[in-house]
């Protein structure tokens, strides 16, 4: 089988996941992210047992595999030894069927989806503790890094915030084929998904819900002030809100509060997994000299490769903001195994970034890492997790 362009992080653990019969393997991540490249890659890579791979967007492997008795089940598996099912979601059932193959077919499970909530509704309590779950997001800075070895690190850079990190769109020859692209996805993958995802009664209200989180990317955001925008009840946007997380749009990152009075901590911030897929949606492929956002942009596009190396090397931790009343703030927080690290982030050629002194008061032995743009990639390559 061909070789992938990217190497995943996530590609060994997922590989010896296969090994454990007696568990599921989830892989969860939004679409188009590389799931069903990487679980083709893996299978094919296979040298022992038959596997099956299907795709719940397909009605008769709906229709089949949500036949949870084990007569049917035992005719859909058909003597092989793992079953592969891509977006598992679309499966009535398939928490209960995954454990009838598991139990009494001896079959390896594993099941991909793009929405986290409904895959995760389905399996939990027919699969408690018979899971191995893994995120696999757009590409990381770290697994695509060698395509760029040739390519200055600004332009490097500028064409990363522009287009984001869709392993599509770094298969793409010009600029103009991956705009097109994400617009495609807009079109063609989330706008269907939104439809999809429970009783949304005014989808355009989510994407103008979703154009008003793009505007607002780095800043701190106020669910009645977006209700009142959106002449929506706030109820209503925190179920949209809700959604578009477990569908993998945006990451909601809260303020950190310890020790000041007068720290912020009952706000939030809302960035997109994907800078391109907010471009998109705002309709902005402008390259970063052109730009009023490009400063939130670096800071949306940091926070997301930080998460994703925390995610890919199964370092569990908290991540917030910080921000003080009277304007001192830093842009990402890291808590954990009992330190904490702060994150600056500036986009701006010949930036200075100082700890804020509140910052430094209140967490003496605080971290704190100034982020510019002419730096950030050595930042990523040497901070770790």
């Amino acid at each position: 089988m061909k070789k992938a362009l990217f190497s995943r992080t996530l590609e060994n653990p997922i590989k010896a996941s296969f090994s454990q019969k007696d568990a599921v393997t989830l892989v969860y991540g939004p679409r188009q992210a590389g799931k069903t490249t990487l679980l083709r890659e893996l299978i094919g890579d296979m040298t022992t047992g038959s596997v099956e791979y299907v795709s719940g967007d397909d009605a008769f492997v709906q229709e089949i595999f949500g036949n949870h008795t084990l007569a049917a089940l035992q005719k859909a598996v058909g003597g092989k030894d793992m079953i592969v099912i891509d977006e598992a979601q679309r499966i009535p059932n398939i928490g209960l069927s995954s454990k009838i193959m598991v139990d009494q077919l001896s079959v390896k499970v594993v099941l991909s989806g793009s929405s986290s909530f409904e895959l995760s509704d389905k399996v939990s309590e027919p699969l408690t503790g018979r899971t191995q779950t893994f995120h696999l997001a757009p590409l990381s800075w770290e697994e695509m890094r060698k395509s760029y070895e040739t390519v200055r690190p600004a332009d490097t850079l500028d064409e990363l915030l522009r287009f984001g990190m869709y392993p599509k769109v770094h298969t793409l020859p010009g600029f103009s084929e991956k705009e097109a692209y994400l617009y495609e996805y807009i079109s063609n993958y989330l706008s269907k998904d939104i439809l999809a995802f429970g009783d949304i009664r005014k989808p355009k209200k989510v994407f103008d819900l979703l154009t008003l989180l793009a505007l607002q990317v780095g800043s701190e955001v106020s669910v009645a002030e977006l209700a009142r925008t959106l002449a929506i009840s706030q109820p209503t946007v925190e179920r949209y809100l809700d959604m578009l997380e477990k569908m993998f749009v945006i990451v909601n990152v809260r303020g950190f509060c310890r020790n000041l009075r007068k720290e912020v901590s009952k706000t939030s911030k809302y960035y997109f997994a994907d800078v391109g897929v907010r471009n998109a949606i705002i309709r902005n492929m402008n390259p970063m000299h052109m730009r009023s956002d490009a400063g939130a942009l670096f800071e949306n596009w940091f926070v997301m490769e930080r998460m994703k190396q925390a995610v890919n090397a199964g370092v569990k931790k908290n991540v917030y903001f910080w921000r003080t009343y009277d304007g001192q703030e830093v842009d990402l927080i890291e808590e954990y195994g009992g330190k904490l690290i702060g994150y600056e982030c500036k986009y701006g050629t010949g930036s200075h970034v100082f700890s804020p002194r509140d910052w430094k008061s209140a967490y003496p032995d605080a971290g704190f890492v100034p982020v510019v743009a002419t730096g950030v990639f050595d930042v990523l390559e040497r901070g770790g997790v």
